[in-house]
């Protein structure tokens, strides 16, 4: 464990997988990071599960499947400080909300967010 409350070389593995849009893959890595983490970092790690599972619904073609993860992943990420985890959340979550309202309005994907990766 780690000052973040979960296995720091894990999560920053699924960062690493999100970045290179490996989404699903992300998903299955944070999804063990996520079983094993305190109560209190759940939430978090269940937003950017969400956000990685959205993009793999996007890239198949599932927009309405896209739209309602992006929603959830950034109300559940939303809930933690700006900075949580080596990531700035902030600026995440608004485009977030840019990706689902253009998917909602039948318009492209703006630019996939990128993740910060945490040094290890």
């Amino acid at each position: 464990m780690t000052e973040f409350g979960f296995d720091l070389h894990s999560y920053a593995h699924g960062i690493r997988l999100f970045n290179e849009r490996k989404f699903f893959d992300a998903h299955e890595v944070l999804e063990e990071v996520w079983r094993v983490a305190p109560r209190d970092r759940k939430k978090f790690l269940q937003g950017l599960i969400q956000l990685a599972v959205a993009l793999h619904h996007h890239s198949r073609g599932n927009r309405v499947g896209a739209m309602s993860l992006l929603r959830r992943a950034a109300r559940n990420l939303g809930s933690y400080p700006e900075d949580f985890a080596g990531i700035s959340l902030k600026p995440l979550v608004e485009r977030m909300h840019q990706c689902a309202d253009a998917l909602e309005r039948g318009l492209p994907l703006p630019s996939i967010p990128h993740l910060e990766e945490p040094e290890c």
